[in-house]
């Protein structure tokens, strides 16, 4: 008889190992690190916000709300682009024929802050002296074309202006006046700089090397700004060295002192400080230095020669109490 065969015996299922557990350790660093890739991230993109957009803690411009009429003191519209369409939008201020400054034109750089417009007076008191005078809107302000502003722009518009008189309008170098009001004042420096035919150059209240401004500015206080800041409007530094002969206008009345750009600027400069605005104060300044530095331009009244070199006017007297 045969035997049974025996069956195998089973094997028995080795034990199951335990669930694997996230480490606590590991999730929270996880945890770390996205949130401080986000703030990097969120960090950067803040730069280069400000890179891109810090035009507008320096300069403030305001557009014209309508255009520009026609009027006895024509516009003049420059500065064409690729497309040959004209960007900039200045007016013309001819002197009377035959008087003392026919020869003499004023190219008048606004400052930084509101539009052309918000010059007027300036304006008006330069023409009525008997000076052409040439003003305009860089882009992004008043009616010239929309965009935004920057130094390098602004550098431009003021260059295309320079070329509009010496080649449009066929005037000498040689009779040229840079104005520069402002932020105008770092622009107005630059060309002459550039220009060294230039016979003088009138700074009124400048502004200019921001990088000190911008750096007391609360929103810019967690951000590299030395790194980032690239709209300086540099102007200590070039009138050190101009040798063209300067008017310094100071009417910085919360200051209490000269700007520091005229303390160190090159000589042949005249620096004047007006605690009041006086017209006949300032139109004796501006007659008695272009006298001086612009006698050879000069048309039909020659320059009358002064007792004193002291240029500075003197204020009018007290008026004296009845006795």
């Amino acid at each position: 008889m045969s035997r049974p065969t025996q069956k195998p015996a089973k094997r028995a299922s080795p034990p199951s190992s335990p669930p694997e557990t996230v480490s606590h350790i590991w999730l929270i660093k996880a945890i770390a690190f996205t949130i401080l890739a986000a703030l990097i991230c969120g960090y950067i993109t803040l730069c280069l916000l400000f890179y891109q957009g810090q035009w507008q803690l320096v300069l403030h411009p305001r557009r014209a709300a309508t255009k520009p009429q026609d009027t006895e003191n024509s516009w003049i519209h420059f500065g064409p682009d690729e497309s040959a369409t004209p960007q900039l939008t200045g007016i013309w201020l001819p002197a009377a024929p035959g008087t003392r400054y026919a020869n003499i034109t004023i190219l008048f750089l606004p400052g930084g802050d509101g539009a052309l417009s918000d010059f007027n007076p300036t304006l008006n008191r330069l023409h009525d002296l008997g000076l052409n005078v040439f003003a305009f809107d860089y882009r992004g302000y008043g009616h010239s074309a929309g965009t935004q502003p920057n130094q390098l722009k602004m550098t431009q518009d003021a260059d295309s202006a320079w070329k509009y008189l010496t080649t449009s309008r066929a005037i000498p170098a040689q009779q040229i006046v840079p104005y520069g009001a402002g932020l105008g004042a770092a622009l107005a420096t630059h060309l002459a700089a550039i220009h060294p035919t230039i016979p003088a150059l009138i700074l009124d209240s400048p502004k200019g090397d921001l990088l000190a401004t911008v750096l007391h500015d609360p929103r810019s206080s967690l951000l590299p700004v030395r790194l980032l800041f690239h709209e300086h409007f540099p102007l200590t530094q070039p009138l050190a060295t101009l040798p063209t002969p300067k008017l310094l206008i100071s009417t910085d009345k919360s200051s209490g002192s000269v700007p520091a750009a005229f303390r160190t600027a090159s000589d042949p400069k005249l620096i004047v400080e007006f605690a009041s605005s006086s017209e006949a104060l300032y139109s004796q300044t501006l007659t008695r230095f272009l006298d001086q530095y612009l006698a050879q331009y000069l048309v039909q009244y020659p320059p009358q020669p002064t007792t004193t070199q002291q240029l500075v006017p003197t204020p009018a007297p007290s008026a004296t109490k009845p006795r």
